[in-house]
């Protein structure tokens, strides 16, 4: 057999222990995981603040829902078209509420 040949089939059994230790660790790591969000009592918002969040900055709370669709928008940037060209004023959220 060649060097070249014998090397793949090294790589490929290294390559089989990785993944078989990865699994075994991660599921250690998972209930690690589980145990210390147990005791705690995190929620997801304790462990990922930013979750949902695709901006790099904060956009700030929303100022306008349309009553329809209940989607959202700041009042920054380009205005959606439910909102665009119309009185904002029936739009607004009432944050007092």
């Amino acid at each position: 057999m060649s060097e070249y040949k014998t090397l793949l089939q090294q790589k490929a059994e290294l390559d089989a222990r990785i993944a078989e230790v990865m699994k075994t660790e991660k599921a250690g790591a998972v209930a690690q995981a589980r145990d210390l969000i147990h005791h705690y009592q995190l929620t997801e918002q304790d462990v990922f603040p930013a979750s949902g969040s695709k901006a790099k900055g904060s956009v700030g709370a929303p100022k306008f829902r349309d009553p329809e669709t209940d989607a959202t928008w700041t009042g920054r940037g380009k205005p959606p078209n439910w909102i665009n060209g119309k009185d904002r004023a029936p739009f607004q959220i009432n944050l007092t509420a």
